[in-house]
């Protein structure tokens, strides 16, 4: 009998409700159901995020893998379309996939070395931006969720998220937000993103230093996937950088280089993926978060301590020449 943690039970139920609760009780039959199918045998304590559990397996030839259970849903629906597009270059490496339940086989990775780990947070973020460069350098496949479609989505709930916040400084971030995004959503790209690589989402293994996982891809412009980077391990309150203001530039400064990415279409992509969060978080009664204003408030001022970059023709080149700082 497969234990379903409490964590992911509590999450399932707030973020999905009934259909979260439904999930959770079926995930027993699900795993053995997968187990039979694919000969696999467990061979550790199951592990989670909000939406999935995943459980170290190894396949009826001794080979190590992961079998990933999860709701589908149009996050998660795309998943398998990016890993195979990626096909293991860059990311994890799809092995088997069941398209009725959006259930997973994948490679096992070592889920103790994340990035997140890594105590130089500027090493990191280059990590990321290399492989954003890389990842996004795909075409995205056809059936993927399209950045245009949320941008104009997005545009239209904004006035309705205004009229419900009283805190005008919140309200003037949302609405330069809101005319940022404006500048640039006839034009949302055609690239492959990944959309939630933040550290604990990129994981070492035998085969590469570093590889994304959980992707929850759409295709468009590579600008919109630099926001977890810049957000997470973001510490205002850093002694050696009061205000963290250099740093939120050089963060930005440095993946817009490795990607080759115009800064102010870049930027203009940025504040739409922060627009997503504030409208998240009106929309379910709560102010957007002091994090994320603090870096929106902070980017806007951004002193750069690289010189602006023209994308070069051809490929990014991974390297970045704001990374000595």
């Amino acid at each position: 009998m497969i234990h379903v943690p409490e964590e992911l039970a509590a999450a399932q139920e707030k973020f999905n409700g009934a259909a979260g609760r439904a999930f959770v009780s079926g995930l027993p039959g699900l795993a053995a159901a997968f187990l039979e199918h694919w000969d696999l045998r467990v061979t550790g304590a199951p592990m989670h995020g909000v939406s999935a559990l995943v459980l170290p397996v190894d396949r009826a030839d001794g080979t190590p893998a992961v079998l990933k259970l999860q709701i589908l849903d149009e996050e998660t629906e795309g998943e398998p379309v990016a890993l195979r597009a990626w096909d293991g270059d860059g990311a994890v490496r799809l092995l088997d996939h069941d398209t009725s339940t959006g259930t997973l086989l994948l490679e096992r990775l070592d889920p103790a070395r994340t990035l997140a780990r890594l105590p130089d947070v500027r090493e990191a973020v280059l990590v990321v931006a290399r492989l954003l460069a890389h990842l996004t350098g795909t075409p995205a496949p056809a059936g993927l969720r399209h950045l245009g479609d949320i941008a104009h989505a997005l545009l239209e709930r904004t006035p309705g998220a205004l009229s419900r916040t009283p805190d005008p400084a919140v309200r003037r971030t949302v609405a330069d937000c809101a005319a940022a995004l404006r500048e640039v959503a006839d034009e949302p790209g055609d690239r492959l993103l990944h959309w939630d690589l933040h550290y604990d989402n990129v994981l070492a293994a035998d085969r590469a230093p570093w590889l994304a996982i959980d992707p929850k891809p759409l295709a468009g412009d590579p600008g919109f996937d630099l926001w977890p980077a810049l957000a997470n391990r973001f510490d205002a309150d850093d002694p050696d950088d009061p205000g963290n203001t250099a740093d939120t530039a050089w963060r930005f400064d440095a993946m817009t280089d490795v990607l080759g990415l115009d800064r102010d279409r870049a930027r203009a992509w940025t504040y739409a993926r922060l627009l997503q969060n504030c409208l998240w978080h009106i929309e379910d009664g709560r102010p957007p978060t002091p994090r994320e204003l603090e870096i929106a408030h902070r980017l806007r001022r951004r002193p750069s301590r690289c010189a602006p970059t023209t994308p070069a023709p051809g490929p990014p080149s991974g390297r970045s020449d704001c990374a000595t700082g």
